[in-house]
């Protein structure tokens, strides 16, 4: 039996993988790259080692022989302490004299352990225990996150459902209201973020043995092929790649 090397939690994506090779691409996430020691790593086409932090919103290209990728959420509590660390920068790596080596996960639930000498390396408070706890401060903003992220606990929440206007009446307010609020938030607009939550329900969906048409149409998708091209937009390889990369290191 293939052992996951991909889990899904509200405010984080956490892979191990190999061979990863992907074309230009940005999302909406904070990306942490930690290769395995002596696995090449390159970030637009520059070689790279230790621990590397991507800021949301920047365009880039990775190839890496093995080790960690994290996507996490800007606005969760993890996301907010990586951005202190960029200063600024668009990228920044930390290479330190004695960085510990990523570590294969052999058990899903130990994945948290074995990020640990990263999270030490990048000097991070114990925060990131709790990478999940959105920064949000508008309850009722916070409200529809809490909904969205059930999601992740099943099935996924039809997306017709998520139109801005019938959004904005459940939470009392006028959709222009709710769409300046909630762009003020999150620092992304609502469609496009709605598109990034359906993404992750679709993998969400496969990690759960969907295929990938069953998926595709269970979060919104026209079919495999369109959830496939708005996957590779975001993360610069199809999903038949990405499938394929969990299975190497399995």
């Amino acid at each position: 039996m293939i052992k996951p090397t991909v889990w899904v939690h509200p405010g984080v994506i956490t892979t191990y993988g190999s061979s990863i090779d992907t074309t230009s691409h940005s999302h909406h996430a904070i990306q942490v790259v930690w290769p395995q020691s002596n696995s090449l790593c390159k970030l637009n086409g520059g070689e790279i080692s230790g621990g590397t932090i991507i800021d949301s919103k920047v365009e880039h290209q990775l190839e890496m022989v093995e080790g960690w990728v994290l996507l996490i959420e800007p606005k969760s509590n993890l996301g907010q302490e990586l951005l202190t660390k960029l200063m600024g920068q668009p990228f920044k790596s930390f290479n330190t004299l004695f960085f510990e080596s990523a570590k294969k996960p052999a058990q899903a639930e130990d994945f948290t352990k074995l990020l640990t000498p990263l999270f030490e390396a990048l000097t991070l408070t114990k925060q990131f225990l709790i990478f999940n706890k959105s920064t949000v401060r508008d309850k009722r903003i916070q409200q529809l996150l809490t909904e969205l992220n059930q999601c992740l606990q099943g099935d996924c929440i039809k997306p017709t459902n998520w139109r801005a206007a019938e959004v904005a009446s459940q939470l009392a307010l006028s959709e222009s209201r709710f769409l300046h609020l909630f762009s003020e938030e999150l620092g992304i607009s609502w469609r496009p973020y709605l598109l990034w939550r359906r993404i992750i329900c679709a993998v969400q969906a496969m990690i759960n043995s969907s295929s990938a048409t069953d998926a595709a149409h269970l979060a919104g998708f026209s079919d495999s092929a369109h959830l496939s091209r708005t996957f590779r937009n975001n993360f610069g390889m199809t999903i038949r790649q990405a499938i394929n990369i969990f299975k190497k290191v399995s």
